[in-house]
């Protein structure tokens, strides 16, 4: 679910370091919304992040 319909952006993992330094492995979550919006047209549920919404690449269908 977590990926958004117009950049593609989703999860991303890495390693989380404490302060003595130890890791452990975590992810990061985009800020995915599920919006209705214009596509091709026609109105539809898509996944998009908060970035693509706030830039304008997405056409909010009301």
């Amino acid at each position: 679910m977590a990926k958004c319909d117009i950049c593609g952006k989703e999860v991303t993992f890495g390693i989380k370091v404490s302060h003595s330094h130890r890791r452990s492995n975590r992810t990061w979550k985009p800020n995915v919304k599920r919006v209705k919006a214009i596509v091709n047209g026609s109105p539809k549920r898509i996944y998009a992040c908060t970035r693509c919404l706030r830039s304008g690449k997405v056409t909010r269908a009301v």
